[in-house]
């Protein structure tokens, strides 16, 4: 993470919002500058662990670090981890997002399952209807299956 990205996040991040971190929070950082980063960015932050996080990442008093989280978001039921996955629970749910990073938007994504990390979503932290919005134009999720699922749910 870099200055323009922590400033971004301090412009939109209130210190009560629940943040999830997609994994690889800040590669290759300093020790010493990771965790002054760290405790200078509001909101209760999370880490879905990617492959650079390392001890030093991991322990900067996270609220918690998981591989993979099972969240409902604003009602939405999200399953979130750094890889993407072909299939996840209740992946035959239409209203079942899987949300991921690790591709860096080389992998393309479906209105059931995208990569939202800084390369897609750009350098702020989003909330999940900014997520939606953009998963709502993209092509329908082909289930390996059952085929394609409708009614996404993922309208803004």
């Amino acid at each position: 993470m870099n200055e323009a990205m922590a400033a971004s996040w301090r412009a939109v991040v209130r210190p009560d919002d629940e943040i999830i971190v997609v994994g690889d929070f800040a590669h290759r950082a300093d020790p010493a500058a990771l965790r002054n980063l760290f405790d200078s960015l509001p909101g209760r932050k999370h880490l879905v662990a990617g492959n650079h996080d390392g001890e030093a990442t991991k322990s900067l008093g996270w609220e918690s670090i998981r591989d993979v989280a099972y969240e409902t978001i604003e009602s939405t039921k999200c399953v979130i981890c750094h890889y993407r996955w072909a299939s996840w629970p209740a992946s035959r749910k239409p209203t079942t997002l899987m949300l991921y990073g690790h591709h860096h938007g080389k992998m393309p994504g479906n209105q059931q399952s995208a990569d939202i990390g800084v390369d897609v979503m750009g350098i702020a932290p989003v909330r999940l209807a900014t997520i939606k919005a953009y998963m709502a134009r993209l092509p329908p999720r082909v289930d390996p299956e059952h085929g394609v699922i409708e009614n996404n749910g993922v309208t803004p």
